[in-house]
Formats: C-alpha cells, sequence, structure tokens
C-alpha cells in the first residue's frame, strides 16, 4: 500500500514509520519538525515539510505527487497533559483542526482509510480494572479530551462520508526501536522512561516520583507500559483490518501487565549502571493509583499482542539509544 504517514518524524510516528516500510508498503512522512527531528526520517520515504494547520498544504499531500494513497496514519498530535491544561488554545487548534483540516483533505482527495492515534486518557480515572473498550470515557485532561472530540467526529465522517478509521487508545508508549535504527531523542519529554533516561544521562539533576503514598506494592503509581516496536506493528495490523473488513475500529492497545515508578526506575538503575537519582514529590492532581489495558479485542481482531514491552526490554532498548546519543555529545555527568 502506499500510506501517508502525518507526524511520521516524531518519536512514535517514526517507529511507525519503519514498520510500514519494513512489512514493504510505500511512505510519505508529512511533518513540520515542531516535536519530530530529521535524524528520524528515512531515506527511502518522501518527506514533506508542513502543518496539519495549513489546508491548501494539507490536501496538496494528499493529491501531490506521492499520491494517491491507500491509507492516513495520522501522529501529529500535542501530547503533554500538563500542558493542555495550561494552553488549551493551543491543544483545540492542533488537535481539533488540525484533524479536521486533516480530515477534510483525505476525503476531498478520496482516501477511504485513517489510522488514528489516540490515547487512554480520553478513560479518565478507572471505575474498574483492566480498562476496556467498553469502559465509559471522561476525560481528565484537555488533551484527552481532544482525542475524545476527535474519535467523535471521525465517528461522524464514518457514518456520513464512508471514511473508515482506527482509533488506537494508546497506553503509555516507551521504549526504542529493538533494533537500534532510531535514533532522534524526544524533545522536552514528560513520560516516565524518557526522563529516567535524562537522569541516567546527566541532562537532568533527578527523577521526581509524583506521590509514594498510593493503594499500590510500593506506594507508586502503576501503568501499563507498551513498547514502541508493539504499538507500530499494531498500526500495521489496524490498518489491515480497516481495509479488509470495511470497518472503523476503537482498540486499547497495552500490555496487559502493571509496573509501578519504582521498579521501573530500580530497573533503570540496573540496566544503566548508574544511580539515577530521585525524590519523592507531590501527588498530580487527577492521578489515579493504577491504570492497566485489556487487550483482549486487539488479540481477537487483529492478532496482535505486545512481543517487546517487558520492563527490561522496554529499559534496554531506550539505554542503548541514550547512551549512544549523549554519549556522542559528550554530555555525561561525572
Amino acid at each position: 500500500m502506499n500510506i501517508l504517514i502525518v507526524g511520521g518524524a516524531g518519536y512514535i510516528g517514526s517507529h511507525v514509520a519503519r514498520e510500514f516500510l519494513d512489512q514493504g508498503h510505500k511512505v510519505t512522512v508529512f511533518d513540520d519538525l515542531s516535536s519530530g527531528l530529521k535524524e528520524n526520517l528515512f531515506p527511502e520515504a518522501r518527506f514533506v515539510y508542513d502543518t496539519i494547520l495549513d489546508y491548501p498544504a494539507l490536501l496538496s499531500a494528499c493529491c501531490g505527487d506521492g499520491g494517491p494513497f491507500d491509507a492516513v496514519v495520522h501522529l501529529a498530535a500535542f501530547k503533554a497533559v500538563g500542558e493542555s491544561m495550561e494552553k488549551p488554545e493551543k491543544y483545540s487548534l492542533n488537535n481539533i483542526n488540525g484533524t479536521v483540516n486533516l480530515l477534510n483533505a483525505i476525503c476531498e482527495s478520496g482516501i477511504k482509510h485513517l489510522v488514528f492515534s489516540s490515547s487512554a486518557a480520553v478513560f479518565g480515572q478507572p471505575q474498574y480494572l483492566p480498562l476496556d473498550e467498553n469502559h465509559p470515557v471522561n476525560p481528565e485532561s484537555y488533551y484527552g479530551f481532544t482525542k475524545l472530540e476527535i474519535e467523535r467526529i471521525m465517528g461522524w465522517y464514518d457514518r456520513l462520508k464512508g471514511l473508515r478509521f482506527a482509533s488506537l487508545r494508546y497506553f503509555n508508549a516507551a521504549g526504542y526501536d529493538t533494533k537500534g535504527r532510531i535514533k532522534g531523542l524526544e524533545q522536552n519529554p514528560t513520560n516516565l522512561v524518557p526522563v529516567i533516561m535524562e537522569a541516567a544521562t546527566g541532562a537532568r539533576k533527578e527523577l521526581p516520583v509524583f506521590g509514594n503514598d498510593y493503594d499500590t506494592r510500593d506506594g507508586t503509581c502503576i501503568r501499563d507500559y507498551i513498547h514502541v516496536d508493539d504499538l507500530a506493528r499494531a498500526h500495521a495490523s489496524a490498518l489491515d483490518y480497516i481495509h479488509k473488513n470495511s470497518k472503523s475500529l476503537l482498540v486499547n492497545l497495552g500490555s496487559e501487565t502493571g509496573t509501578t515508578v519504582l521498579e521501573i526506575l530500580e530497573a533503570a538503575r540496573r540496566i544503566t549502571g548508574r544511580p539515577i537519582p530521585s525524590r519523592i514529590a507531590e501527588r498530580r492532581p487527577g492521578d489515579p493509583a493504577v491504570l492497566t489495558a485489556s487487550a483482549k479485542m486487539a488479540r481477537e481482531l487483529l492478532g496482535w499482542k505486545a512481543e517487546h514491552s517487558d520492563i527490561d526490554s522496554i529499559i534496554q532498548s531506550s539505554w542503548e539509544v541514550y547512551k549512544k546519543v549523549t554519549g556522542n555529545r559528550g554530555s555525561w555527568r561525572s
């Protein structure tokens, strides 16, 4: 297939692009490099530098030299939960308005299939665990709200325009390409694993642990971490599903295993051989004690399961990249 990957130079997007290339598909990456990186681009893929806020540019990309496209993968969203609560206008403009631009360009150019990067943030506080696709949706962050609104808008485009979509509700993406082909570090990360890696390399003074008095086995929050390689493979499986069945899909993607913050930290100390300083900080508002996924639907409909999502694989693949990149820059702390 010929696939347009919007946001394909970002952390997750570059892994998704690599997966589709590995499977023999033709790929065009559309990215404004606001958080994506040139080093995450592959010579086999065509690259278009522009923004989803520019509708004529999007339409030109969908109808241009790289097309006609069989499908679009959409990963071009801002994703910092805290920032979304401070700058809702930024997230409205990019995540919602930008996605409407993309949907309109897709429909105008005759593309019928879309894979969308959604989030477990649509669920909010868990009413039961593990979280499955039938769990009520009630996001507690503006970021999660934008993802849920996009899902609702896509539902209408399915009904009115015949656009078939797969919305993939990620849990906590982590790790790096297990073959070492992707080396672009996340910019200003807020997620746990890259923050730990920055503390390990000396780029950050310490790891803040937000709360150690939760009702969990060691008092810190439990989350479901999924290796980005597993996540990338799920995008390809989801596209196959909607293409073959002409039916849209909402599906959770997680490892179905919960790991505490301190367990991640201790695994990182063991694997990196670095002390990784940490401190206990106040709880963050709205942080539930436990979030874990049910991936039963992904197994049954997509034939997908997490293969690299054990914590050691996630930490080891991350450390190989951070060690190599920051070591080359001479940024180690003595």
